[in-house]
């Protein structure tokens, strides 16, 4: 991906093509901003820009199969591999080279599903440490820079992040890391206190609007809503696209609670409940996270001032009628009980009890003025 394809960003790129101009490049950068707003587009952009020196660097960059970029990403632990065997990048260059194909704006989760391991937790190892100081220890294979791009550096185990942070002190020759992080407060501070931190910012509305219209094909009108709703997120603003959406779902169960705890059917709560019941726990949190959303955006149409909510149009056809019900009295109860349920799912409680519990409150909650 060139600079060129980056969605928005324009202040993070002048400032990183300043750097290469300027022969100010650090030989360690780590590039930090919320889910969506491009970090890994605009690391690929700049590896795009040190390694591109003739054609065929193009050609192989434009395929993301040069020899001199280096990825490195969190993995897990399949059962087919050895006991002893420590999980490396690449074990997974297919899966890798696949997701970053499709487009650099993905999301932990995705790349979990990518590996095949939904219910593990993905780590750099040490053993990927180790992979790396032996890549980056021969010569550049076409004269000029070699760039290593690590993802989600927050997430090294000890051993690997003590590793990394002596290639930092001692980095090779004519190497540059990119580090993209979330959480750059996990790092160990030795590392961060050895790269250059460029704080990444949520993608311009007007950004995401002029991509939703050219890249998708969408009227202004719905651009403009989904842009609202993405809060400077380009996954954001996909997944309010995909017509597959769990949303979709989420909304049903939403309208549906809230319809029959205001009809008080206890035995159709019931029902409701054990529905939730037999998802997963990170979906569970999820639609937990979906309703908070709501709730929050009915409280805030009944001010009756539209640039303050941020609905999809099923959504408002819905508010127009029920967020009457979602009021001073109650929009702070509600919000808890909602926030003490993902609790309570994240601490393993068993599902279909924390949702009736979660249901039958909404009864006493829904009538109050």
């Amino acid at each position: 991906m060139k600079f060129s394809e980056v969605i928005g960003q324009r202040e993070a790129q002048q400032r990183l093509m300043q750097l290469v101009e300027e022969h100010r490049l650090p030989h360690a950068l780590m590039l930090c901003g919320p889910t969506g707003c491009g970090k890994m587009a605009l690391a690929i952009g700049l590896a795009q820009v040190l390694l591109s020196r003739t054609p065929n660097d193009e050609a192989m960059l434009d395929k993301l199969e040069h020899p001199d970029l280096h990825f490195t990403y969190p993995t897990i632990k399949l059962q087919s591999m050895s006991a002893d065997h420590k999980p490396v990048s690449d074990d997974f260059v297919q899966q890798w080279h696949e997701m970053l194909t499709a487009g650099p704006y993905f999301t932990m989760n995705e790349w979990l599903e990518q590996m095949g391991g939904d219910n593990q937790q993905a780590i750099i190892t040490a053993g990927e440490s180790d992979d790396l100081i032996r890549k980056l220890s021969l010569k550049s294979s076409q004269g000029g820079y070699k760039v290593s791009v690590i993802w989600l550096p927050e997430r090294m185990n000890t051993e690997c992040a003590n590793k990394i942070l002596k290639l930092l002190e001692e980095p090779p020759s004519q190497t540059v890391f990119i580090m993209v992080s979330e959480e750059p407060d996990r790092l160990l501070e030795t590392i961060r206190s050895r790269v250059q931190r460029i704080d990444i910012r949520k993608i311009a509305d007007s950004d995401i609007r002029q991509a939703l219209i050219e890249k998708r094909g969408l009227s202004d009108d719905v651009a403009q809503r989904l842009t609202r709703m993405a809060n400077g997120s380009w996954l954001k603003a996909l997944e309010m696209l995909s017509t597959d959406s769990e949303n979709e779902l989420f909304l049903d169960l939403f309208q549906s609670l809230m319809r029959l705890a205001y009809q008080r059917k206890v035995k159709d709560l019931k029902a409701w409940s054990e529905r939730l019941g037999t998802m997963g726990r990170e979906q569970q949190k999820r639609f937990l996270e979906y309703f908070l959303r709501l709730v929050r955006e009915n409280f805030m149409y009944n001010f009756g001032q539209p640039e303050l909510c941020y609905m999809t149009q099923r959504e408002e056809d819905f508010a127009r009628n029920f967020a009457r019900f979602i009021n001073e009295a109650n929009v702070l109860p509600i919000s808890d009980l909602a926030t003490l349920a993902i609790r309570d799912i994240g601490q393993n409680a068993n599902g279909r009890i924390v949702f009736f519990d979660f249901a039958l409150q909404m009864i006493v909650l829904l009538i109050q003025k």
